[in-house]
């Protein structure tokens, strides 16, 4: 071995004695966990459970911080530019990673970040008023195709999630609807008591009251599963479609080069916290389904859903636009 094989040989040992050192002792200060969404929302409530969970059994202090704007893609964006040392954090949901990129220019791709874990999610619905003409999934599916571009559904504006979890579904029946789009599940949900549009497109929140009140009654889920809450609502594998599943989850990610052991480290502390019955509890208070995945199967998660929603937007005609 010559002098300078040996030298590049002992300089990359002791980057390698660097990087488990670090992880041994990992976390050696605060650590800050960004949400790119405002204070008060799911996001934001399950981010500071975590944070509060981790903080303990890392013994070091998980401090949130809300870096909302341009549908989460601004907080994201901040995330993946921060410095890879494990020290800034992104607790984020599905959307600014695998819905905004195909209707917004933004800078990053799933190789911008490394996907840690994720710990749930929440199903969008479809709704209809109790004199809509149908009572069960199929029913309605079976109307929307027997009467093409004559029903309204409402939904979160264009590009966003729940349109794009609708098409994904149409298309896959060749089903045409008229989609509405709307601020928010709120705006939507109030559009669609007033009889301004068919069907409610949007989370389960905003809706659940009136079911209980008898003044919608939901029909089809965008989960492939079924959801207690909502025990007339079939899930998509009950119509054959679980392979089209798409739901709103969170997870946790960190900068490209992260070193390797400070992400398993961070993967350990984090599955371990989401699994916890405490939070296991607050995700029920929310509606949400506890799912924990680790690093690879939320990284598949991320690829697969950015790919098949992307075939979506375009068969839609939506048009990426600069922020």
């Amino acid at each position: 071995m010559t002098r300078s094989t040996r030298s590049l040989a002992l300089a990359l040992a002791g980057v390698v004695l660097a990087s488990v050192a670090s992880a041994q002792t990992y976390p050696v200060r605060p650590v800050t966990l960004l949400v790119p969404a405002p204070p008060g929302g799911g996001t934001d409530i399950f981010a500071r459970q975590l944070a509060e969970i981790v903080s303990q059994t890392a013994g070091q202090r998980f401090v949130v911080e809300n870096r909302a704007g341009a549908g989460g893609t601004v907080g994201t964006t901040q995330v993946t530019a921060a410095a890879a040392d494990g020290y800034t954090l992104g607790f984020i949901w599905n959307s600014p990673i695998t819905t905004s990129p195909h209707s917004l220019a933004v800078s990053y791709t799933p190789d911008s970040y490394r996907a840690i874990m994720s710990i749930g999610f929440s199903s969008y619905v479809l709704c209809a008023r109790p004199d809509f003409p149908a009572t069960t999934a199929q029913g309605l599916l079976d109307h929307l195709k027997a009467n093409p571009g004559r029903v309204t559904f409402g939904h979160d504006g264009v590009g966003g999630t729940m349109q794009l979890a609708a098409q994904r579904v149409f298309r896959k029946l060749d089903i045409r609807v008229r989609g509405v789009p709307f601020g928010g599940a709120g705006e939507t949900a109030r559009a669609f008591l007033g009889g301004h549009i068919d069907l409610y497109g949007g989370s389960l929140p905003p809706i659940l009251p009136h079911v209980q009140a008898g003044t919608a009654r939901c029909l089809l889920l965008t989960s492939a599963e079924g959801n207690a809450s909502l025990p007339q609502a079939a899930g998509l594998g009950a119509i054959g479609l679980a392979a089209e599943e798409t739901v709103l989850w969170w997870g946790l990610i960190a900068p490209r080069t992260t070193p390797a052991p400070v992400l398993t480290r961070l993967e350990e502390l984090f599955v371990a916290a989401a699994n916890t019955d405490g939070f296991k509890q607050v995700m029920a208070q929310q509606g949400a389904t506890h799912r924990v995945l680790g690093s690879t199967q939320t990284d598949q998660l991320i690829r697969t859903e950015l790919t098949a929603l992307g075939d979506v937007a375009r068969e839609a005609g939506i048009v990426r636009r600069a922020q």
